[in-house]
């Protein structure tokens, strides 16, 4: 199985709109936005994603453990590489809560899991790369280029995705006056999770996002996406303005 993470999924933006009732103090509309994304879920993805938005807001650690077991219970079901990435953090949270709780020998267990969880990304893509720029088969895309988040940072990496939502957001979002495109690519050498969105907003890596220090190549061009509408595209843009986090470089 291979899930994309789609950014405009009805539960995944209705969590989106909780964590920005979050960010703003308003906790008690942030739960009740993510109860309405936990009964309005349709599969276990959608499930698992509701549910660990609301152990996260749970005071009780009791009502944490249940809705972060809930979570890991519904990724585990999935069975799918990208969720996969998810595991770690997981695992890492009901440790703490049985920690907590006093319960060392379930947190050891859990702790441990967490730690077999995690490695380096094994993902085989295909890989995309999203902007407006016009290159050609045969270009390399290296590190060094402006932000397109935070206005004169030179960025040390050069970003990807295998997932073509996140690539056709980020052509989107890109700097310049040109035609969105999307480039398919090859890494030419290592690379990392990003560690900007991993465990971030969503646990693991499910929008399956990567950076390296090292250029990659092109190998094609995606012409046919789904693109945003004009209300995706300007709600996108505001979100990305209000923006005000750290860019980890």
């Amino acid at each position: 199985m291979n899930i994309k993470f789609d950014p405009n999924n009805a539960i995944i933006k209705l969590c989106m709109s909780g964590m920005e009732l979050e960010d703003s103090g308003n906790s008690e509309d942030a739960i009740t936005i993510f109860h309405k994304a936990w009964h309005e879920a349709t599969d276990d993805y959608e499930r698992f994603i509701a549910s660990y938005h609301l152990a996260r807001m749970q005071k009780s650690i009791t009502d944490k453990l249940k809705w972060m077991e809930t979570s890991l219970q519904c990724a585990l079901k999935i069975n799918d590489d990208n969720v996969k990435s998810a595991y770690p953090t997981l695992y890492f949270n009901i440790a703490k809560c049985y920690e907590e709780l006093g319960d060392s020998e379930n947190a050891k267990r859990n702790y441990e899991l967490s730690d077999s969880a995690k490695g380096t990304p094994t993902d085989v893509g295909p890989f995309y790369h999203g902007t407006k720029a016009d290159l050609k088969v045969g270009d390399l895309l290296t590190a060094g280029g402006i932000s397109n988040y935070k206005p004169g940072l030179e960025m040390n990496h050069i970003y990807f995705t295998a997932n073509i939502n996140v690539a056709g957001l980020a052509a989107t979002l890109a700097k310049g006056e040109g035609r969105e495109r999307i480039y398919i690519i090859e890494p030419t050498g290592e690379f990392e999770n990003d560690p900007n969105v991993t465990d971030k907003k969503f646990p693991g890596n499910l929008t399956r996002s990567y950076r390296s220090k090292e250029p990659l190549r092109i190998i094609g061009e995606v012409t046919e996406w789904a693109k945003l509408t004009t209300t995706e595209r300007r709600e996108w843009r505001e979100k990305s303005a209000k923006n005000k986090g750290e860019i980890i470089n």
